[in-house]
């Protein structure tokens, strides 16, 4: 994946948690994530780095609507994000 793409991705998750909490009201904890201290505007940082960022905000967005309601959807821990990504 290019490095634009990983921007455009990276954004697009900060969009969908920020639209996740307007909808419903809830805070979605992103520590892991704010520990990483970037963005997707750092376009300065390299490509390893915004795909730890997509991965740990994609993963801290799951775990709360995991942890908060009751998934309709049956998750399995046993594929990794990686595995997952280049399959497709």
């Amino acid at each position: 994946m290019q490095k634009e793409e990983l921007l455009h991705l990276h954004m697009l998750l900060v969009h969908i948690r920020k639209y996740y909490e307007s909808t419903t009201g809830e805070d979605v904890t992103t520590d892991q994530y704010n520990t990483l201290r970037i963005s997707p505007v750092h376009i300065h940082k390299n490509k390893v780095t915004h795909k730890k960022a997509i991965l740990t905000l994609g993963n801290e967005i799951v775990q709360h609507i995991r942890t908060n309601h009751n998934p309709y959807i049956e998750y399995h821990a046993d594929f990794s994000s990686e595995q997952i990504a280049t399959e497709h």
